[in-house]
């Protein structure tokens, strides 16, 4: 995100999923960085599932830790229907990243609603910088589904340019030491994962 006085980072998704740990350990890294940083939270349910939003913003000089409609740089999104609840709040050419799971909210498991058809599709489609990312299917091949936001915190890394010691040094003091090694190498797979993508458009 290089030439921009401030970054603006939304991270939504459900209780459990590790949403503030992630903005967490974002915010610790841009510190390091030696940005002034704004970070706001926002809970819903999240004993049950329900929505879990953070709002990290850097830069060298930042007011305000409310990102506006539209203001967004990047939409890092947990869960699939996280992601069209909170899109309209990325900016346009602003970059999606979406965990490719699904976490059915309370009407859809009362059957008061039910859950949209292709939505994952359709958030592509609708956005033309966007990247879906299998994180919880990584997560368990590394050893547990538990860690896939520290997969996504991989891709999100890899994508904004970010030192990988000074993100892991960021884990190191945000994470418990019986569970670091597993949460290490699910941050090392979800870069991985992004560099793969460059990969692949280098040979299109």
């Amino acid at each position: 995100m290089a030439g921009q006085a401030v970054t603006s980072v939304m991270i939504a998704g459900v209780g459990g999923q590790g949403t503030l740990l992630t903005s967490r350990v974002l915010a610790q890294v841009a510190l390091k960085l030696g940005h002034d940083v704004k970070v706001s939270e926002v809970h819903g349910m999240a004993q049950r599932g329900g929505s879990v939003v953070t709002q990290v913003r850097f830069g060298p000089k930042v007011y305000s830790p409310i990102i506006k409609r539209g203001d967004a740089d990047i939409l890092l999104a947990f869960e699939k229907l996280e992601a069209a609840r909170w899109l309209s709040y990325l900016k346009p050419g602003g970059l999606l990243i979406i965990n490719d799971e699904r976490v059915d909210p309370l009407p859809v498991m009362s059957g008061e609603a039910k859950y949209p058809e292709d939505i994952a599709e359709k958030l592509l489609n609708a956005v033309p910088n966007s990247f879906l990312v299998d994180a919880t299917q990584v997560a368990v091949r590394c050893g547990n589904a538990k860690v896939a936001n520290m997969v996504m915190v991989g891709v999100l890394s890899s994508v904004m340019g970010l030192a990988p010691e000074l993100v892991e040094e960021s884990i190191r003091e945000m994470v418990s030491p019986s569970v670091l090694d597993l949460n290490l190498r699910a941050f090392q797979e979800g870069r991985a994962l992004w560099g793969k993508r460059l990969s692949k458009s280098a040979t299109v």
